[in-house]
């Protein structure tokens, strides 16, 4: 099969291209991948917990907890990610200088692990997106259950573990798949803060073999395929949390 399809005139040499680009610079690709999947699946639990807590807050009866929920999610939806996470990242860095210059008086430089905020910016921005998806599946469970749990006896604790939080992953679910493919995505915004996640490793890869398309294009099929499986884990979940639930 091999030598059939090196003895075509014009595939032969195309593919003798392609297979000695990625014989030099593959490695980068999986490595930027690698980096890529770590900065997702560690910021998806963090978006969850700052949705979680958000929307607590959005919900509350307290009007200080819903004025602070509402300037979260309002200031992170408002402003562009690529904004908040230069923001964030040179501004914690050039805070810390300043306040490292004013108790000690020297000029010292801070440098901060991309990795870690890059995941922890994602993190809180996408918290801010989990918040809604979430305030919209507590609004949707069925209030009387909880009152049913709190008839026979649960603590509020016990009924938000037990009663409350399994069915709300069940109406959450759709939306925190959306989250996530997005968040997977945006990964690719790291690249700012000098992150190796996979375009920042495709980009140089590219440049070091002078054939950018067809690492770029190799970039966006490996982004497709991490999208195709993120919607076959969805859908087992969401069947997960239906089980027992008739349906149409």
């Amino acid at each position: 099969m091999e030598e059939q399809v090196l003895a075509l005139p014009i595939i032969g040499p195309i593919w003798e291209m392609i297979d000695g680009a990625y014989y030099q610079r593959a490695d980068f690709l999986l490595e930027g991948l690698k980096i890529t999947l770590l900065v997702g699946i560690s910021a998806l639990p963090l978006a969850i917990l700052c949705g979680l807590l958000g929307s607590w807050a959005k919900l509350s009866h307290s009007a200080v907890a819903r004025v602070i929920g509402g300037t979260y999610t309002t200031i992170v939806r408002g402003v562009p990610e690529l904004l908040l996470i230069i923001l964030v990242y040179y501004g914690i860095t050039q805070g810390l200088q300043d306040i490292l210059m004013h108790f000690t008086g020297e000029d010292i430089r801070v440098n901060l692990n991309p990795f870690v905020t890059g995941t922890l910016t994602l993190g809180l921005i996408y918290g801010a997106f989990m918040t809604e998806t979430l305030r919209g599946a507590f609004q949707s469970l069925d209030k009387g259950q909880v009152e049913a749990a709190r008839a026979i006896g649960m603590s509020r604790k016990k009924a938000f573990f037990r009663v409350v939080l399994p069915q709300v992953w069940r109406y959450a679910l759709p939306g925190i798949g959306n989250n996530w493919m997005v968040l997977i995505k945006a990964t690719a915004l790291m690249s700012v803060v000098q992150l190796d996640e996979l375009m920042r490793m495709t980009d140089v890869a590219s440049r070091a073999v002078k054939k950018p398309f067809l690492f770029f294009m190799t970039a966006a099929f490996i982004f497709l395929v991490i999208t195709i499986v993120s919607i076959q884990v969805q859908r087992k979940a969401e069947a997960w949390a239906n089980r027992g639930v008739r349906t149409a």
